[in-house]
């Protein structure tokens, strides 16, 4: 939808150029020669006034004829920009975790979010629908539990439309490699020009240690970025979290998404939480495919796992949640 809409603006200035061009270059064989008075050159320069006049019409009606394509097609926009949910990509299954106790990030938000302070709460309500089978039944609302409950693409969902309401532009995709990126950044006044880029690791009683906040910064040298953020359901390590400040990534752990959620408006936090929890938000979605696992048992007797439904095409497995290797595998 952000490509078409940018191939789309790109278009209309394009159009808007060549009419204004037409206005100008008509306006100039009408007027210059009056402006010639006695010059030799007058006379053959006033055969061209009727061309110069007909210029100038056709550059008004290009510009008339914009103005009401914008005014019919931004309805449909607005429409379409409001049922639009995010997606969200696939991430590298974690490495083993750092042991140091870390201080919490910092939360000078500023290079990328309205910074707006709020009191501060652990929970911030809202209610929606139940998850399907297997769900708790109970209302939702936004806490550190409910972040530690969805799974990794309802994640990135969340954190795609979180960047959203704070003034970006952004693309991702679904399912497959993505190169290290999960969500690019672009300014709306420069929807073709990524200016940052995002990683998301919903990982549960595992901190993000500074191994995964250096691949990012080796993405965004890659790149020509010079701005990155991190998101994680975790916290960060001390040694993660000195590595992002001198490198100009913004650290976004489980407390900061959620205190960025409460600086929204009722409405839009609503948005955000029917987001992350739309449909089975629980059941983890195969990276490869992008469609839900589903639950397995081993032949010879086992604990279940999640596998997936494209077995033996695809053998992407991961473990049930609440075990502790599970919780470190969920990327």
């Amino acid at each position: 939808m952000t490509r078409k809409r940018s191939k789309a603006a790109g278009a209309q200035r394009r159009r808007r150029a060549v009419a204004l061009q037409a206005i100008v270059s008509g306006a100039f064989l009408v007027i210059l020669p009056g402006m010639l008075a006695s010059s030799p050159l007058t006379e053959p320069l006033k055969s061209l006034r009727p061309i110069g006049a007909m210029l100038f019409a056709v550059g008004v009606v290009l510009l008339l004829v914009q103005r009401l394509l914008f005014k019919t097609r931004a309805p449909k926009e607005n429409s379409a920009a409001t049922a639009k949910q995010p997606r969200a990509s696939r991430h590298p299954k974690p490495s083993s975790p750092a042991d140091r106790p870390s201080p919490q990030p910092q939360s000078d938000d500023r290079q990328f979010v309205d910074n707006t302070s709020v009191p501060a709460q652990s929970t911030i309500n809202a209610t929606a629908g139940n998850g399907g089978p297997g769900a708790d039944p109970s209302p939702l609302r936004w806490s550190p539990e409910l972040l530690s409950r969805i799974e990794w693409r309802r994640f990135e969902a969340f954190v795609e439309a979180l960047l959203q309401m704070s003034g970006f532009e952004t693309r991702s995709q679904s399912h497959g490699a993505d190169g290290g990126v999960d969500i690019w950044l672009h300014a709306r006044a420069q929807p073709d020009t990524p200016i940052g880029i995002v990683q998301c690791k919903h990982w549960n009683g595992k901190r993000v240690g500074v191994d995964k906040v250096r691949e990012l910064r080796g993405v965004m040298a890659s790149l020509g970025l010079p701005r990155g953020q991190f998101a994680t359901t975790s916290t960060f390590t001390a040694d993660a979290i000195e590595f992002a400040s001198r490198n100009n990534i913004h650290l976004l752990d489980a407390q900061t998404l959620l205190r960025l959620v409460g600086k929204r408006t009722e409405e839009q936090r609503a948005a955000l939480l029917a987001i992350a929890t739309e449909g089975e938000y629980w059941r983890p979605t195969c990276a490869s495919c992008g469609i839900k696992l589903v639950e397995r048992r081993p032949r010879n007797g086992g604990k279940a796992f999640w596998g997936c439904a494209n077995y033996p095409r695809c053998r992407t497995s991961m473990p049930m949640r609440g075990s502790a290797e599970s919780d470190a595998a969920v990327a």
